[in-house]
């Protein structure tokens, strides 16, 4: 493990404890009367990040490693089970983190937005999606980019150039990019209302009346491929260099956090290792950004 790495595991148990100081709330909820859990909850989600930027997929695996290489930094550590059940109980403690981490970056003020959505495979065999407790969330999805059907969900990812998530979504496989869009604007107004005439880069995917009324009402700018039939758009030739950005942006999810390999059985269980992965690249590009390094998405200093 790198020194950068126990730098940014220290960086981040410490804003999740100032977090936790400031909105007691935020904690997963317990019974007033009881035992108090030997680890605390910052240290609980710092080493779900750790776990996410050093590849590990199996929670068994991690603990083990954890066990043997981080004793010094984690005196205690809970067994598979007990790690897993206060994982998932604090989905909502790691979506704040996640939102706290990219607000504190130079990159949050950026005005200009990439959107796409890409696949989360939760299955491949027929018997799986017939029984699988994701099946009726879990869908049968094409995926265009790389020509491929799958079974499972449909991650919405907007983010900035510099890869940043602004926000996401975690839907079926076969929902409305443009519908889940304008929701992720919906669920979120301040988002809109704190950056006003921002440009929103979009495949060809994300068209239609309806939708473009949508986005321009709510004082944004949308930039796509023409369709077929269409006139160019304005910044045409900036569209297909643009496009290798959102695609590189989940390639880092895919390729180097693992995130199709999340391993999650139950609803709860897909969306905490969704988060988990969402997290980490932003707490990535939060160390980057406030210790100045030129790449702010590179996760090389903290996945060996």
């Amino acid at each position: 493990m790198t020194n950068n790495l126990n730098t940014l595991a220290t960086a981040i148990y410490v804003k999740i404890d100032d977090a936790l100081r400031a909105s007691p709330d935020l904690a997963p909820w317990r019974p007033k009367v009881g035992i108090a859990p030997t680890l605390s909850d910052g240290e609980l989600v710092t080493l779900a990040v750790m776990s996410a930027l050093l590849g590990f997929t199996s929670e068994r695996r991690w603990l083990r490693y954890a066990h043997a290489e981080l004793g010094g930094m984690f005196p205690y550590l809970p067994g598979q089970s007990g790690y897993g059940k206060r994982l998932r109980k604090a989905s909502g403690l790691v979506l704040h983190m996640i939102r706290i981490l990219a607000m504190d970056t130079s990159l949050w003020s950026d005005d200009v937005w990439v959107v796409d959505s890409t696949p989360v495979e939760c299955g491949r065999s027929r018997e799986t999606a017939k029984r699988s407790d994701l099946a009726g969330w879990a869908e049968y999805g094409y995926c265009a980019s790389h020509s491929r059907f799958f079974w499972g969900l449909r991650l919405h990812l907007l983010c900035t150039l510099g890869g940043l998530p602004i926000a996401f979504a975690l839907t079926g496989a076969k929902a409305d990019e443009r519908e889940v869009l304008l929701g992720m604007f919906d669920d979120a107004p301040a988002l809109v209302a704190t950056h006003p005439d921002q440009t929103i880069i979009a495949d060809k995917n994300y068209y239609g009346r309806a939708f473009e009324h949508g986005v321009t009402v709510r004082d944004l700018t949308l930039l796509r491929p023409a369709r077929k039939g269409e006139r160019e758009w304005a910044g045409a030739q900036l569209f297909k260099p643009l496009r290798q950005t959102i695609e590189s942006i989940n390639q880092t999810f895919k390729g180097q956090l693992d995130l199709e390999r999340h391993a999650g059985r139950t609803r709860a269980g897909v969306v905490i290792r969704v988060l988990t992965r969402i997290l980490a690249l932003t707490a990535a590009i939060w160390h980057n950004d406030k210790t100045g390094q030129p790449v702010k998405r590179s996760l090389t200093a903290f996945d060996h």
